[in-house]
């Protein structure tokens, strides 16, 4: 599996693929290899005490072999590699120590959900809940409501197994949410008046940023707190993991979006169906329900610009696909083609609210718009467009089987991170397997699309769509040249 050759150790391609899990020794470089660790408490705080993990005496965790995760585990960030590859990065491993830096009876856990809705909050509430409560005989969990703010607002819900029994079952956050709110130290004044000691915070890329400001100030008071942020966005943004909570039930459901869009088109002469999804930044719920649908002609997502007018331009494209089949699907993510759309139209503009991210133009409508005047000026067709905007039904749905059941791995991962006294971290998903991530890798930069990748290469495989490269572009890069 490791061959020793003039002192540099050297990982096999099989042993890459059989698994994304080997042992270093913590902290240090094996080979090329850099372990980006997160901060445990014992950082900061000498002479802690451990405690013996309860799962040994617990009757659910007895039959299991080797249930503990070696403290030297780690996963490979690459697992593809070639022979002559240079290193690369690895994470710690997620899953339950043999020893625990918490008594189960001194516990205080809080939970807090922030950001716009997902599916997956509440199966995530519930397991942590759980997971703390069976697994570790935790019996104080506080659910902070609203958001950030709910710290220094005295909004709080206390949970147990009873109260949070049947919450999956059901839509957005028993705990609530909102935007913004976070003042830092306000928030761990709370957080060490109430004598809270593990935090964990559910929400996208913002709150995980947020997040990270919490663990350091908890570190400079040197506070024993342990704090875990849990990936949320259906957007499927959050850099570093595979995926977060409720993409897998967001990409289900555009399905209905999208095939009533096409019955629409397809029963009717010139029929267009246009339907509008999340994606701000990323198109990931675009590209997945593109190709999981095979009824899309045309997918358009932030990262790969387009154009409307002249040869090779979207209007022309819909034209040909209409007279080769009569009928057409567009998806287009709510983050496209924003630069096309004139800075003072405000007809098309989303209107702000106290929970809401920045404006957007609403590129549905004004898309629907341009294909109308288009047909209408320049064609003697006459289309039947069909605009469809799905937006808040696919995150306010409960999470499907698949996503309950990650929602209960990083769950549980999360509790097993925090009991072992690691924080500063988020727990999620790399190639595979649960891991723990710095917050400071999280943070770096949203995830995107990258449209020189394969997974795009089949999209434009599946819709037979153009890449709408603007010529200006083409002649531009001509001339560099």
């Amino acid at each position: 599996m490791a061959n020793q050759n003039s002192g540099t150790t050297v990982i096999s391609n099989n042993a890459m693929l059989d698994s994304a899990t080997f042992h270093v020794e913590a902290n240090k470089y094996v080979s090329d290899f850099l372990l980006e660790d997160v901060p445990h408490l014992s950082d900061y705080i000498p002479d802690l005490p451990t405690y013996p993990d309860p799962l040994q005496d617990n009757p659910s965790y007895a039959v299991v072999k080797q249930y503990y995760v070696n403290t030297d585990d780690t996963v490979a960030q690459q697992i593809v590699v070639h022979k002559n590859s240079p290193g690369g990065t690895l994470f710690r491993r997620a899953g339950p120590a043999q020893k625990v830096y918490f008594d189960s009876e001194e516990v205080y856990a809080c939970v807090v959900t922030c950001g716009g809705l997902c599916p997956g909050l509440n199966t995530v509430i519930r397991e942590l809940v759980c997971g703390l409560y069976h697994m570790y005989g935790v019996q104080k969990v506080l659910g902070i409501g609203g958001g950030y703010r709910g710290f220094y607002s005295r909004n709080t819900i206390p949970l147990s197994p009873k109260i949070v029994n049947d919450i999956h079952k059901r839509g957005g956050t028993i705990l609530g949410t909102s935007y913004g709110g976070h003042d830092t130290s306000k928030i761990v004044d709370s957080i060490q008046d109430r004598g809270i000691n593990q935090v964990y915070i559910l929400g996208g890329f913002g709150t995980q940023n947020e997040a990270a400001m919490i663990f350091e100030e908890i570190r400079k008071r040197g506070l024993k707190v342990a704090v875990v942020g849990i990936p949320k966005t259906i957007d499927n943004d959050i850099p570093v993991i595979d995926k977060s909570i409720g993409f897998d039930t967001a990409v289900e459901e555009a399905q209905r979006a999208i095939n009533s869009a096409h019955v629409e088109a397809e029963s009717a002469e010139n029929g267009i169906g246009v339907v509008k999804l999340m994606g701000r930044c990323s198109g990931f719920i675009a590209m997945y329900a593109t190709l999981a649908s095979r009824d899309v002609d045309c997918c358009l997502i932030p990262e790969s610009p387009f154009y409307l007018d002249g040869p090779g331009g979207l209007l022309e494209f819909i034209e040909k696909r209409l007279r080769e089949q009569g009928h057409m699907v567009i998806v287009i993510a709510e983050g496209a083609g924003q630069e096309l759309i004139p800075s003072n139209d405000t007809s098309n503009k989303n209107k702000p609210d106290a929970s809401s991210d920045d404006l957007f133009q609403d590129v549905g409508l004004w898309l629907s718009q341009k294909i109308k005047d288009h047909f209408a000026r320049n064609t003697k067709k006459t289309i039947n467009l069909k605009y469809i905007d799905p937006t808040y039904m696919i995150r306010a749905i409960p999470s499907n089987a698949s996503d309950n059941v990650f929602c209960t791995l990083l769950a549980q991962s999360a509790v097993h991170g925090a009991m072992a006294g690691y924080t500063g971290f988020t727990v999620g998903p790399v190639n595979g397997r649960n891991c723990y991530i710095p917050f400071h890798l999280i943070n770096e930069g949203q995830k995107r699309v990258v449209i020189t990748d394969r997974m795009w290469a089949r999209l434009l495989s599946s819709t037979h769509q153009p890449s709408f490269l603007n010529p200006q572009h083409i002649t531009e890069e001509a001339i560099v040249e």
